[in-house]
């Protein structure tokens, strides 16, 4: 516990009580946890399969890893992914959490992730013993470099990394033998780009996965937050040496839960609906911001990464004089904006847009 600092959130506790004090109440954009129904198509899929009365398996049910290889080919343009690269994950922040510790990393070995970036990339080193590492260029990685983190598109900053920035990425790290893993799971909401590609995608690899692996989540882009359903997937020996650990661990995703996740991976329509349920939001949220006087970043994903140009407590106070609660961007690395996210009901975003332009 000495290596971990507090958790960020708690800290909120203040900015909280004071937005809730609001005469039209509390408006929490601080967090990104779904807010609309998990689609019937995926309740009814985990209610087929509460004969769960065996253990499940830690690398996957082979439905699930079906799944998983088809939607990489269908929907990320990564075909002919090999079965025994892909691993069901209880949601991906055990995953990030855990896979320094996972791979054998441990004192002596650098973990590199976003400059900003969601703070588990961070707890994940520590946790292992390593040191993490902020670098969002190549050259600046340390000697001791074992793993680098990608987040694409990113959480805070919607920022989305393209083909060519990625293949350089791939190529300095198999020129010094670092694996390479890429959270994507805000990958199928793009907004002002034409797509954010995966790292393993064959315009990044030429065809060679080894060092690579992708993590996903379903959280988001079917509303699974509560089923914890996951995955990663790419070279097969990295994911088969996590593999050979969570056996170990004890780690296995729910048997239902895997049941739910192959289901979603096949159904494109409910994925569409969300992503335009967020796309309204954003185009109602976003202007006011701007409206407000702050400049907003939001390429991809589900968060307006925002800037009055004040210290990021102080616009997370101004929010919270309107009501509206925000997570400040020190707790990403950046202490001059603010993360507001669009995991808020359609009436709430309509009340937190009419408070910032009135």
């Amino acid at each position: 516990m000495a290596l971990l600092p507090d958790f960020p959130w708690d800290t909120l506790a203040g900015a909280k009580g004071r937005a809730a004090q609001h005469p039209d109440g509390l408006i929490d954009l601080s967090v990104g946890s779904p807010v609309d129904p998990t689609p019937e198509l995926l309740q009814q899929a985990l209610r087929e399969a509460t004969d769960a009365h065996a253990y499940p398996t830690n690398w996957g049910t082979p439905a699930a890893r079906h799944a998983i290889v088809d939607w990489f080919a269908r929907v990320r343009g990564v075909p002919g992914l090999d079965e025994r690269g892909v691993l069901v994950t209880i949601g991906s922040k055990e995953l990030v959490a855990g896979l320094p510790l996972q791979l054998g990393l441990g004192a002596g070995d650098a973990v590199v992730h976003p400059s900003v970036a969601y703070p588990t990339y961070d707890i994940g080193a520590r946790m292992a013993g390593a040191t993490p590492v902020r670098a969002d260029d190549p050259d600046d990685w340390p000697a001791t470099t074992r793993l680098v983190w990608l987040n694409s598109p990113s959480n805070p900053t919607g920022d989305v990394l393209g083909v060519d920035a990625l293949r350089r990425v791939v190529r300095a790290a198999r020129e010094r033998g670092i694996v390479v893993a890429s959270d994507e799971c805000y990958a199928l909401l793009p907004w002002t780009v034409d797509e954010a590609p995966s790292v393993l995608d064959p315009r990044v690899t030429d065809g060679d996965l080894s060092g690579l692996v992708a993590v996903y989540s379903l959280s988001k882009q079917s509303n699974l937050a509560g089923y914890r359903a996951a995955f990663i997937a790419g070279d097969v020996d990295v994911v088969q040496r996590v593999l050979a650990v969570r056996k170990h661990l004890g780690l296995m995703a729910p048997s239902p839960v895997q049941h739910a996740l192959a289901v979603a991976l096949r159904d494109a329509n409910h994925v569409d609906e969300q992503r335009e349920r967020y796309r309204a939001r954003r185009a109602r949220l976003l202007p006011a911001l701007e409206a407000r006087g702050f400049d907003v970043r939001s390429d991809a994903g589900l968060y307006l990464w925002a800037t009055d140009g004040t210290d990021a407590l102080a616009q997370v106070d101004a929010l919270a004089a309107l009501g509206i609660l925000a997570a400040p961007g020190s707790f990403y690395g950046d202490a001059t904006r603010v993360r507001v996210a669009l995991t808020a009901s359609d009436d709430d975003i309509a009340r937190a847009a009419a408070r910032l332009r009135a």
